[in-house]
C-alpha cells in the first residue's frame, strides 16, 4: 500500500512520436483542451520524477521513499522544508537532473525544476507553483508558452516544432551530439481536480528517447552544472 498517491499518469498527444505499448494516449485531447481558459507548454526534462512530502522523498512509486544515491543531494533540502511541507498540506513534484539519463544537459544551473505541486485533492494552478517554488528557493522547468487554446492546427504545429528544437539548456546526445529537448508537456494553466488529469495534461516526447539501458543504475553518472563545466 502506498504512502501517498503517486504523480497522475500523463496521457500522451495523439501525434505523439515516442509512444510505447505501455502508454496512455489521448485520441480526444482536443475535445479536452479546448475547454480550458488558458494553458501553459512546459519543457518536459529527461530525468526521475520525484515528490516530497512529509512522508520523504519519493520517485515514480509512492509505497516507500527513494533510496536511489541520485536522490540524495535533496535530502538536506528536504529535512528543512518536510515541517512546512506537512502544515501547508502541499505535495512538490520535480524532475531530479541529478544523474544523466539519455540527455545531457550542458547549461544546467541545478539538478531540481519543479513542474507541479499538489494540494489534497487539486493540482494547483501555475502561478501558484511558481509560488510555492520560489518560497522552497527551487526553480521550476522551463517555460515555453502561454496561451488560449484556440486551434487544433496551431496547437498541433507549435507543440512538433517545438518539440524538434534543443532544450532551454542545450541537449546533447550521449555520444556529444546536439539532440533535441525530450518533449513538451502542456496543462491547464489553472488548478483543476486531481480526478481530471486526463482532461488537463498533455504530453509529447521525441521518438526513441530512451537510451539508456539496463545497466544504466549500476553505472549511473552525475550530470555537471554549467558553472562546473567552464574552464
Amino acid at each position: 500500500m502506498s504512502i501517498s498517491r503517486k504523480y497522475s499518469r500523463t496521457y500522451h498527444y495523439s501525434f505523439s512520436e515516442g509512444t510505447t505499448s505501455d502508454d496512455r494516449i489521448n485520441h480526444d485531447w482536443w475535445s479536452d483542451m479546448v475547454k480550458l481558459e488558458k494553458i501553459i507548454h512546459l519543457e518536459k526534462m529527461d530525468g526521475e520524477n520525484n515528490c516530497m512530502n512529509e512522508y520523504g522523498i519519493f520517485a515514480r512509486s509512492h509505497a516507500t521513499p527513494t533510496s536511489h544515491p541520485w536522490s540524495d543531494f535533496l535530502k538536506q533540502k528536504f529535512s528543512m522544508i518536510q515541517s512546512d511541507l506537512k502544515s501547508c498540506d502541499i505535495e512538490i513534484f520535480g524532475e531530479n537532473l541529478y544523474a544523466i539519463h539519455s540527455i545531457v544537459y550542458p547549461k544546467l544551473d541545478d539538478h531540481f525544476k519543479v513542474f507541479a505541486v499538489r494540494h489534497l485533492d487539486k493540482w494547483l494552478g501555475w502561478d501558484e507553483v511558481k509560488w510555492y517554488s520560489e518560497m522552497f528557493d527551487f526553480h521550476t522547468v522551463p517555460e515555453i508558452l502561454i496561451e488560449k487554446p484556440t486551434s487544433e492546427k496551431e496547437i498541433t504545429e507549435f507543440v512538433i516544432n517545438n518539440s524538434k528544437e534543443s532544450s532551454i539548456f542545450g541537449s546533447l546526445d550521449l555520444n556529444g551530439l546536439e539532440c533535441t529537448k525530450e518533449g513538451i508537456v502542456t496543462r491547464n494553466y489553472y488548478e483543476f481536480d486531481i480526478t481530471a488529469f486526463k482532461e488537463n495534461v498533455f504530453k509529447n516526447v521525441r521518438a526513441n528517447h530512451v537510451a539508456t539501458d539496463t545497466h544504466w543504475t549500476r553505472n549511473w553518472k552525475r550530470a555537471p552544472l554549467e558553472w562546473e563545466t567552464i574552464k
